[in-house]
């Protein structure tokens, strides 16, 4: 409640007193209407109680919020579960109208403006750490995978005559599927292995471009951030073949908001080519539960096509999820968890490399990939190399999770097409891969250092073994 415009009379409270009270109001005031009117992240976080008000204000906007409502239609965001409600902090419903995402609804203002301060804020957090050639962004309500299949169908509008996406190969099904799933046929651009790790084939890309026709490519489509030992694709020259032919570009940028190498590649990559849409995940970059990600782009124009492909309204709970936690964080907060990650990215990369050494291993040099490392386990392996796989089990029975033990030969087939080797490992050489040991906890920072020793542990045990 705004207490400026009420007269209380000194029977209740003396003036004095009241003074006191008012001037702390009024400095949280002013802090909300600065978000609103500014639309940026605040410099430092704020408490849990001063983002529950806002939240509760913002809802109190809904009508299924008014106290003299009265729904009679079919869509009045009804909830029947008081828990549920309470979860929800009485938003029922949802972001959008009639397949646009981005449309204001009537009977939602609260819930408009929600989704709408959270695309701003995050607009302003991608400027702020090294994009501020970025023209735009919103979030949709689907995971990664289902985002880019959005992303390749409004691409499919602006050209109905193609079919084709040329797909720089990464050993990932969800990024894959989002190309079958749009209904379109995807064309495999094997890497090129290079010393001890796997690259881009730009040359292939301008290949196949050529015998394909630039009028039946629907797109080209690359990956910033995978699993060593494959490196971040060179965005930077598959644009310059997107300018060059004018052909959208499609950029799967997962985890590459939390990592300062990969955001000044895109914006570097904007300034020789073009790049049509990147998208990120919300739970890896901003560390919001799954079900989110971010679609951005450095032409504000083509973000619409997006929105308007969605059918139907969406959730808005990704959307509060995504607030409240920028809030939480602010501008500082964030800055500082890159900066952790970047600090325990090295941390780990220099101490896994003297294990290695130890072992007669090595950490593959995938140096181009800032988010995650590789080690051989030949020694280890032996004459025994389909039981090499038990060492995932070791590490995440004792609470180490997020590597993989890669064996070579392994084949997959995903939605009739075949990948032939995962990572295209050399014979008789397996290997783990750690991704993104980001040390972002917030709680304990200094636990993430803890984790990396006892990783570190656990291998030596299974090596002694």
């Amino acid at each position: 409640m705004n207490f400026n415009n009420v007269n209380i009379p000194e029977k209740l409270v003396p003036d004095n007193y009241l003074q006191l009270g008012l001037a702390a109001q009024r400095s949280k005031q002013r802090s909300f209407k600065e978000l609103l009117e500014k639309r940026k992240l605040p410099e430092n976080g704020w408490s849990d109680e001063r983002i529950e008000e806002l939240v509760h204000m913002l809802a109190s906007l809904d009508s299924n919020n008014y106290p003299h409502k009265v729904g009679l239609g079919e869509r009045e965001a009804r909830t029947a579960c008081k828990l549920v409600a309470r979860r929800h902090y009485n938003f029922g419903h949802g972001i959008g109208r009639s397949g646009d995402l981005l449309e204001a609804q009537p009977k939602a203002a609260g819930s408009t403006l929600l989704a709408r301060l959270t695309n701003a804020l995050i607009l302003d957090l991608i400027r702020g750490i090294g994009l501020p050639s970025c023209a735009g962004c919103f979030l949709v309500p689907m995971c990664t995978g289902m985002t880019l299949t959005l992303c390749l169908q409004s691409l499919r509008k602006r050209r109905p005559g193609a079919k084709y996406v040329l797909w720089s190969r990464i050993d990932q099904k969800s990024c894959f599927k989002a190309i079958t799933a749009a209904g379109l046929e995807p064309v495999v651009i094997p890497c090129l292995i290079q010393g001890e790790s796997l690259n881009t084939n730009v040359d292939l890309f301008r290949e196949k471009i050529k015998s394909l026709g630039v009028d039946s490519i629907l797109c080209l489509y690359t990956t910033t951030s995978c699993f060593a030992p494959r490196n971040s694709d060179d965005i930077a020259e598959v644009s310059k073949l997107s300018k060059q032919w004018q052909i959208p570009h499609l950029v799967n940028n997962a985890y590459g908001l939390q990592a300062k190498e990969i955001v000044h590649q895109l914006e570097s990559a904007n300034r020789v080519g073009r790049i049509d849409f990147f998208v990120q995940s919300s739970d890896k970059n901003l560390l919001v539960p799954v079900g989110s990600a971010i679609v951005a782009s450095f032409n504000e124009s083509v973000l619409h096509d997006v929105a308007s492909t969605y059918a139907g309204r969406a959730s808005g709970s990704q959307s509060l999820d995504v607030l409240m936690t920028l809030l939480s964080l602010g501008r500082n907060g964030f800055q500082l968890l890159m900066d952790q990650r970047g600090e325990n990215f090295i941390y780990l990369r220099e101490n896994l490399r003297k294990f290695a050494e130890l072992r007669g291993e090595i950490v593959l040099d995938s140096r181009c990939n800032s988010i995650s490392l590789a080690i051989t386990l030949a020694t280890m392996a032996g004459d025994q190399m389909k039981s090499i796989t038990q060492l995932g089990s070791m590490l995440h029975m004792r609470g180490v999770s997020g590597a993989r033990v890669i064996v070579p030969g392994q084949n997959k087939t995903i939605d009739g097409h075949e990948f032939i080797g995962k990572f295209r490992l050399p014979p008789q050489q397996p290997a783990s891969s750690v991704p993104d040991c980001s040390g972002r906890n917030r709680n304990n920072p200094r636990g993430d250092r803890q984790i990396l020793r006892y990783f570190q542990q656990v291998l030596e045990a299974a090596f002694s073994n």
